[in-house]
């Protein structure tokens, strides 16, 4: 894809980033308690956390789109290859969130799983922030595209 995205995909992108920002807000804060962190920190260092992943999954949910879009060569996108956009996004967003949650939590250190979280072998992968990227990214940009076909109000015009 070469050039400036056109209106409806810069709308349709804008709407599905502000979206996966609210949901995985409201995510993070419903599996913190999954993490050993929940129980070991003070609410404030917990919702920093909270906050910290969130803008996280902003980024990895720009990175994923934006790589989607190149690699589907999604000139016309949303109204045209919407499909395979939304599946590479989703897988892109998938495999990032294993490799960071592998590094972070078996080889670095940086968190760790409370024993109730559920683990997804061979790499032993949270199952929540899995079904995080395999959940959101396609049900947001179904609902992003159908609001941005929605007609905005004119500047200056009557409800």
């Amino acid at each position: 894809m070469t050039g400036v995205l056109h209106a409806a995909a810069r709308r349709t992108a804008g709407l599905y980033l502000a979206l996966l920002l609210g949901a995985n807000l409201a995510w993070e804060a419903a599996h913190v308690r999954l993490y050993t962190l929940w129980a070991e920190a003070p609410p404030r260092e917990v919702w920093r956390a909270v906050l910290h992943c969130t803008a996280g999954d902003g980024v990895l949910g720009a990175a994923a789109l934006g790589a989607a879009l190149l690699l589907a060569r999604a000139r016309g996108w949303p109204a045209r290859r919407f499909a395979p956009v939304t599946i590479l996004a989703t897988l892109l967003g998938v495999a990032a969130t294993v490799a960071i949650e592998w590094l972070a939590v078996e080889v670095r250190g940086r968190w760790a799983y409370a024993p109730a979280m559920p683990r997804v072998p061979p790499l032993e992968t949270g199952l929540t922030p899995l079904l995080q990227w395999i959940v959101l990214p396609p049900l947001l940009l179904l609902a992003a595209r159908r609001l941005a076909a929605r007609p905005t109000p004119s500047a200056g015009g009557t409800r």
